[in-house]
């Protein structure tokens, strides 16, 4: 009676440390994916969460979010017609900088609209778009950030010129991109 207790023990604790060591192996790789496909994003993400486990949580709740969602590219004369809208809107930069900063925040929140990405709260619209363009969505909150500092007249001409940079970026992908598939994150 006494082996038998022993061995149960003994497979018991082998299935506990195997389950463990799975369990690690999960979560190392889910970090590692979501490190590679959230990139700075990620870093910014724990930060503000306070942790690794809150920040993969919220990050893998931003990507199941975005497969929902039916992410389309421009038509043509969309396309067209947004590009020589950014055009003019860089051009009247030099009269009217405030203006065109306005503008280009406007821009790029027709452009998500128009290709499916919900318009409402902009830190929900960063999400969104952090999970399709990790490595611009800190150029669309500094340029937001910067826009909204701007309509208060608290910037000067350079940060409304960084802020036109920074939504060019942002605007020249969304512009181009094709039909995205949801990230598999």
């Amino acid at each position: 009676m006494q082996d038998s207790t022993l061995t149960i023990l003994v497979v018991a604790a082998v299935v506990v440390v195997v389950a463990l060591v799975a369990w690690a192996a999960t979560r190392k790789r889910r970090t590692t994916q979501l490190v590679s496909h959230f990139g700075p994003e990620y870093d910014r993400t724990v930060e503000q969460l306070g942790s690794k486990a809150k920040a993969e949580a919220d990050l893998a709740a931003r990507a199941k979010h975005r497969a929902k969602l039916t992410i389309r590219p421009l038509s043509p004369a969309d396309h067209d017609r947004f590009a020589d809208a950014w055009h003019r809107t860089q051009e009247g930069f030099v009269d009217d900088p405030t203006g065109s900063v306005a503008r280009a925040d406007a821009l790029v929140a027709e452009v998500m609209g128009l290709r499916g990405y919900p318009m409402g709260e902009f830190e929900q619209q960063a999400a969104d778009i952090s999970v399709d363009y990790p490595a611009l969505v800190e150029n669309y909150r500094a340029a937001h950030r910067l826009a909204l500092d701007s309509a208060r007249g608290d910037i000067g001409t350079e940060d409304l010129r960084q802020a036109m940079v920074r939504y060019r970026a942002l605007f020249a992908e969304l512009l181009e991109a094709r039909e995205l598939e949801p990230a598999a994150v």
